[in-house]
């Protein structure tokens, strides 16, 4: 998802892109697969993948693998299947050609596979994705087209429909279905003085617009919808807060700093760590009014292990099996700093599998 944008000298944001990634299509192990698993399967864009800026790859601070160590707690046979692709747009995601993933077309091919192959054992399924779609109404000053953004709107939201349709086909009555809203990235413009302000004023209504027809596609196919906007309280400029080295800002401003890489060195709109725990918990919240679903679950033993970071050099999205990588998911409780490096909590036993290779190295 890493679409680059410029609010003005000095400072590029990129467009955030929203997806929900899906689990890959490996078969569960027979060791650990028993009638008492069940299955989370995530898709999406770089959210989804927990793309960083500062080791410029997907890493395992993601929001998916953080909203699972906290559904693993009350549900221990849950595992997780990662589809989450760096760069991935509503189309693509359709129909392909982003990552490649083993006898499946697309990543919707990807999840509907897994479903079936899994059905009646996939409890959770999560989407984000959608900002890569709008890259091509946002001008080099920083500024969304109005009318640009309403026509890549309505075809986002004809492509939106037809995933979750799909989707919703191939799940069952006992799968929760959960996309999420976005947060605004070009706030972070603010800080560039009166036309960055006047930027930032201006994105406000055009992404609460997009948010508002993406939660109704939501509602409309039986989705619940994660509340990322409210979250980043994205449409609050009237609370006032101090930040550091930049005094009095509005709230949604500050937290768009607080949240993610926007306004650090590296110019970047992505979630940092705090950032994807933010998203996790408006998952957890919608998730958190129902019981887990699917066939009872026994505990099981937890471990900690190392985990994981994929491979891969600088730039790509190409991570491997790795047993660990879904199990490193912050706990509400474990504090995780940005940019220190992928040390985190282990949670469980449980295990990712990827079944996706990025097809263009240095995207993401």
């Amino acid at each position: 998802m890493r679409i680059l944008q410029r609010f003005g000298p000095g400072l590029a944001v990129s467009a955030l892109t929203v997806v929900l990634s899906t689990p890959g299509l490996a078969a569960a192990d027979e060791a650990t697969s028993s009638s008492d698993t069940t299955y989370y399967i995530s898709l999406g864009d770089s959210l989804a993948s927990g793309y960083q800026p500062d080791v410029d790859k997907d890493t395992d601070l993601a929001y998916t693998d953080q909203l699972y160590a906290q559904l693993k707690q009350r549900d221990p046979g849950l595992k997780h299947i990662r589809l989450g692709c760096s760069g991935e747009t509503t189309e693509s995601l359709l129909k392909g050609g982003k990552c490649d993933y083993p006898q499946a077309k697309s990543q919707l091919d990807a999840a509907v596979k897994a479903m079936a192959q899994h059905h009646g054992k996939v409890a959770y399924v999560t989407l984000s994705v959608g900002a890569n779609d709008i890259q091509a109404c946002v001008s080099p000053a920083g500024t969304l087209d109005g009318a640009c953004l309403n026509t890549a709107s309505q075809a986002m939201s004809q492509n939106l429909a037809q995933v979750m349709g799909a989707l919703r086909k191939a799940g069952t009555k006992n799968t929760q279905f959960v996309g999420s809203t976005y947060y605004n990235p070009f706030l972070a413009s603010w800080l560039l003085g009166d036309a960055g302000q006047k930027a930032a004023k201006e994105s406000a209504p055009l992404i609460k617009a997009g948010n508002a027809g993406i939660a109704q596609v939501y509602n409309s196919t039986g989705f619940k919808v994660a509340d990322v906007a409210g979250a980043f309280s994205s449409d609050d400029f009237g609370t006032l807060v101090d930040l550091p080295n930049a005094g009095k800002v509005p709230v949604n401003v500050a937290k768009v700093c607080q949240l993610t890489w926007a306004c650090t060195p590296k110019k970047d709109p992505h979630p940092n760590a705090e950032g994807h725990k933010a998203i996790a918990g408006a998952f957890a919240a919608v998730l958190s009014t129902s019981e887990a679903p699917g066939p009872g679950t026994s505990p099981t033993p937890t471990t900690s292990a190392t985990p994981g970071t994929g491979e891969g050099g600088a730039g790509t999205n190409d991570p491997k099996t790795n047993g660990d990588l879904a199990e490193t998911g912050a706990s509400s409780s474990a504090p995780i700093i940005a940019g220190a490096g992928l040390a985190v909590v282990v949670a469980g036993t449980g295990a990712v599998y990827f079944a996706r290779r990025r097809r263009t190295a240095g995207q993401s």
